[in-house]
């Protein structure tokens, strides 16, 4: 059981190094990540659970909303055809082209586990593209072409993923799976007008 104590150190020590990361002009994500991996190897360090739910809901929608906020809608508009195809084509190209790696490295693993391998890793992290993309002065659109599809990877990966679980447990269609990912990109445009609309 994590105690309240431990949590509040853990949240104040990770914003004292993000603290130290801007100051120094580096990449807090990049630092926060390095010096955990440290951090994890001291000895009585506590171990803090962590359940997806969690991540899914409690983290991952504020760091979006955060990048979101520093993106310019004009030039995600002007974009939005390239943007498009690299936050639904480009994932869904890399998710399939890591399970066909992974099926010729491990020629026993099902295709619907490959599948769920390469939707865990084909979308690009919002925050660190975005940190990174500003810190080394690359040009404006290739910033917003970026953040952009940074912001728009999850929805893809997580529904390909979603689908391939799905698959493993053999109870999905195609069809399922392209009314899955219309229902997520209707109920995801309605939801962000719908709080646009009272902000």
């Amino acid at each position: 059981m994590v105690e309240p104590f431990e949590i509040v150190a853990l949240i104040a020590g990770s914003a004292a190094v993000a603290g130290v990361a801007s100051r120094w002009g580096l990449s807090s994500p990049l630092v926060l990540t390095v010096v955990g991996i440290a951090v994890s190897f001291v000895p009585g360090v506590p171990e803090y659970p962590l359940s997806p739910e969690v991540a899914l809901v409690g983290f991952l929608p504020p760091l979006l909303y955060a990048a979101s906020i520093r993106t310019p809608f004009v030039d995600m508009q002007r974009n939005k055809r390239a943007i498009g195809l690299l936050s639904v084509a480009l994932v869904l190209a890399t998710a399939f082209a890591v399970a066909g790696v992974a099926m010729l490295v491990l020629p026993d693993l099902p295709f619907a586990a490959a599948l769920a391998l390469g939707a865990i890793v084909a979308p690009p992290d919002a925050v660190a593209a975005t940190a990174v993309a500003r810190q080394v002065g690359m040009p404006r659109k290739v910033v917003t072409l970026l953040e952009g599809e940074s912001l728009l990877t999850d929805a893809t990966a997580l529904v390909t993923l979603r689908m391939a679980v799905a698959a493993i447990a053999g109870s999905v269609t195609l069809v399922e799976i392209g009314t899955d990912f219309l229902r997520a990109v209707v109920l995801g445009l309605l939801g962000g007008w719908v709080v646009a609309e009272v902000a």
